[in-house]
């Protein structure tokens, strides 16, 4: 002989009760997609924008082009250090991009930052101030918001 199992009584809900909490589960995990979806493709736009740009214009660095070797030659850097921050921001650029480990993200967006905060420097100390420094506020937007909306997609997750 099989027993038959009974469910505990009182039921959880009954009837339209029942269907009215599982259509707000329902809307309730619908939004929170759509969230999750547009917060995913502002942190892709955010990123792979930051992201190029650090890597473009760490290519004349790396390469030791004559612009590049002739601006830092002005900021007092020599050719060793170009070169090593051409390929830290390469290696920071690629971080960034490649999905989880987010302890090397932190870090490398941690690295980026200084370079860009450094670069600025650089450029205060020995040039006069213009309104051509004001470009630097690009990278600094992108690199923020990138960092802003990884944030955000983990905490969605």
């Amino acid at each position: 002989m099989v027993k038959k199992r009974f469910r505990s009584w009182p039921r959880a809900c009954y009837g339209d009760i029942c269907n009215i909490q599982r259509q707000e589960k329902i809307i309730l995990h619908q939004s929170k997609i759509k969230q999750m979806k547009k917060t995913k493709i502002w942190y892709w736009i955010f990123t792979v924008l930051f992201a190029g740009f650090m890597a473009f214009t760490a290519i004349p660095d790396i390469m030791l082009s004559t612009e590049a070797v002739n601006f830092m030659k002005q900021l007092g850097y020599s050719n060793h250090f170009t070169i090593f921050i051409g390929v830290a921001k390469v290696l920071g650029a690629i971080a960034i991009l490649i999905p989880g480990f987010p302890r090397i993200k932190e870090w490398a967006y941690a690295g980026l930052f200084f370079d860009l905060i450094g670069a600025v420097y650089s450029v205060v100390v020995v040039f006069p101030v213009t309104i051509d420094l004001s470009f630097m506020l690009i990278p600094f937007t992108l690199g923020i918001l990138s960092y802003i909306f990884y944030h955000k997609k983990i905490k969605l997750a």
